[in-house]
């Protein structure tokens, strides 16, 4: 129970014993650094109902609580607002309670809970996942793990692009230009493999829209008689007919990168419980079109196509069915969500995982859900992100020019290493050890850097500054969870006794205060779909930890009850760091 769930009832009950009135709310906010305090009371919301001044209102509801609550202190007023320090003794009693529980902080799922369903990576079949994917799937993964810590079931899963005139791109050019090449005659990942014949494509398609332009084509009419993209559409065209070759080559070439995304996936440390795959999906939701015309939900023009006016709820008319009666995105997203909840009853909402350019698309599809009838539909949430951006600009896929996902861990990897060495503190490690050691900073360093910054917001992607060991980044916190592993290994006395200390150091109480809010941090971070609050949350902790390390004694303390405790409370530290670290999907080492 938080401190403010205490206090709330203690703080009712005075205002009722004192000036006989009842309120339903008490607004509490932390106290200011510059004040003595561990919570602060906000009092002039009560002034509308008690005619009071607010110093002397917030003195008598402060000398009720010292008198009839142990948890209380002292308290000082300052204009508006009560700011109460409590008893070392609930800190203490609040410690003895946690101290063992390695689960601390994580609620456990009620089965009669509605599972909710979170979607990230969808990437596309046609190359490799690069620095934008990252992103996505460290956002999705943490956020399903961040969700399913605050007690709810949770899938995880993606749909996998892998039909459409992209994908044939990759193929035609793998046939015309490939000569029979294969992952393991090149020693290519096969997402590399076909992201290469993706480029090869863009290449040659650029060349033959130069070339008819010379004979005095438009732009625009190149672009559209280009002998290598009608080749493409008609390969498409094969591909829906259900063209035997055609099929054969694309479920070869779509294994290659199957197998590719599995390296990547297990290297970035992130898994799925179920796959989507739109070649099964793209022709789901046209039934739902007729349920929809059925209902008024939808309209259909002249010409046979079928809209939903949205322009009452301020966004403006969607097509779901084209004249010819062919999908859209919209309409395979639609089919899609309710197929989802057909494979498994027990979801009740969806988290998307998609870059912000797609903003308004999912406010059309919630809304559309919505009016379609479907409860789960206000359940529905797009965890909508910015882009990653480098020092060198935007990345562009048919160009070439991306950051590769494999390639960009590897140098994470590359630059642990190289600041590990000049640090020169390996020397003890085994060849194995210290390989680890730089993907775990490496990849640590990574995943810290993006998931520190809210979602909403776009990133400037800095390896070098991701990778220090000081300031606001995953190498300084794996640090300090190493410094605390190195104080318990040489711990040579018991320490798991109940603490019987009876006072604690400023830096003691502070740094349990801290603890004491991670449950809290969690709840908020599954809430706001906001794996940032846990990275800072981390941090702050860290902080505190080591201004705690650099102001006592810890093994070096000659009070063996003092001693006990602080070696105790170093360790929930260290437990703390580990299990919101886990969210984020960032190991920890035991020594650095």
């Amino acid at each position: 129970m938080s401190l403010s769930q205490i206090l709330t009832p203690s703080i009712q009950k005075a205002i009722q014993a004192l000036f006989d009135v009842t309120v339903e709310k008490i607004e509490f906010q932390t106290t200011r650094k510059e004040f003595e305090g561990d919570i602060t009371m906000v009092i002039f919301p009560l002034l509308k109902v008690i005619k009071s001044n607010p110093v002397e209102l917030g003195n008598k509801i402060g000398n009720y609580l010292v008198e009839n609550v142990s948890e209380v202190a002292r308290f000082n007023v300052v204009s508006g607002f009560l700011n109460i320090v409590i008893a070392d003794s609930y800190y203490l009693n609040f410690f003895n309670e946690i101290k063992d529980n390695t689960k601390f902080g994580y609620v456990t799922p009620n089965p009669e809970d509605k599972a909710i369903m979170v979607e990230y990576s969808s990437p596309n079949t046609n190359k490799p996942l690069h620095l934008g994917h990252v992103r996505n799937n460290l956002l999705g993964y943490s956020v399903a793990e961040i969700i399913k810590a605050s007690g709810k079931k949770v899938y995880k899963t993606q749909i996998i692009n892998d039909r459409g005139i992209h994908i044939c791109k990759s193929m035609l050019a793998w046939q015309k230009f490939g000569n029979g090449e294969t992952p393991e005659s090149s020693n290519l990942k096969g997402d590399k493999l076909v992201g290469k014949y993706y480029v090869e494509f863009d290449k040659a398609y650029k060349a033959e829209i130069s070339q008819l332009m010379e004979t005095g084509k438009t732009e625009e009419e190149a672009k559209k008689q280009s002998p290598i993209i009608i080749e493409a559409q008609e390969m498409l065209k094969k591909w829906e007919s259900g063209d035997e070759a055609v099929i054969s080559l694309w479920k070869m070439m779509n294994q290659w990168v199957y197998d590719g995304f599995a390296i990547t996936y297990k290297n970035l440390g992130v898994n799925f419980d179920k796959y989507y795959y739109e070649s099964n999906t793209y022709l789901l939701g046209k039934d739902v079109v007729q349920v929809g015309l059925d209902k008024g939900v939808f309209e259909k023009d002249p010409d046979g196509s079928v809209w939903i006016d949205l322009t009452d709820e301020g966004l403006d008319r969607k097509i779901v069915l084209r004249s010819d009666g062919t999908a859209v995105y919209m309409t395979q997203d639609i089919g899609t969500a309710i197929q989802r909840v057909k494979d498994m009853p027990d979801v009740g909402g969806m988290v998307y995982t998609v870059g912000n350019e797609q903003d308004y698309h999912f406010k059309v599809l919630f809304l559309i859900l919505k009016k379609l009838g479907f409860d789960w539909a206000s359940s529905l949430y797009h965890l909508s992100y910015g882009m990653v951006d480098l020092p060198s600009g935007k990345m562009k896929s048919r160009e070439g020019t991306v950051v590769d996902a494999d390639d960009l861990m590897q140098d994470m990897t590359d630059t642990a290493k190289q600041i590990s060495e000049d640090l020169g503190k390996l020397d003890s490690y085994s060849t194995e050890e210290k390989a680890k050691l730089y993907q775990t900073i490496g990849l640590g360093a990574l995943k810290y850097y993006i998931l520190k910054v809210d979602p909403k917001k776009r990133i400037l992607f800095n390896p070098e500054e991701s990778v220090d060991f000081a300031g606001n980044t995953g190498p300084f916190i794996q640090y300090t969870y190493a410094r605390i592993q190195s104080i318990i290994r040489k711990a040579d006395f018991d320490f798991s006794a109940q603490t019987s200390t009876e006072e604690l150091h400023e830096k003691e109480k502070e740094l349990v205060k801290q603890i004491e809010l991670f449950p809290e941090v969690i709840q908020n971070a599954a809430h706001n779909h906001s794996p940032a609050l846990i990275a800072n949350y981390t941090y702050d902790l860290v902080k505190e930890y080591n201004s705690f390390y650099q102001s006592v004694h810890i093994l070096g303390e000659v009070d063996l009850t003092k001693k006990v405790f602080r070696v105790q409370l170093s360790q929930k530290v260290a437990e703390v760091i580990k299990a919101a670290f886990s969210l984020l999907g960032i190991e920890v080492p035991e020594r650095m």
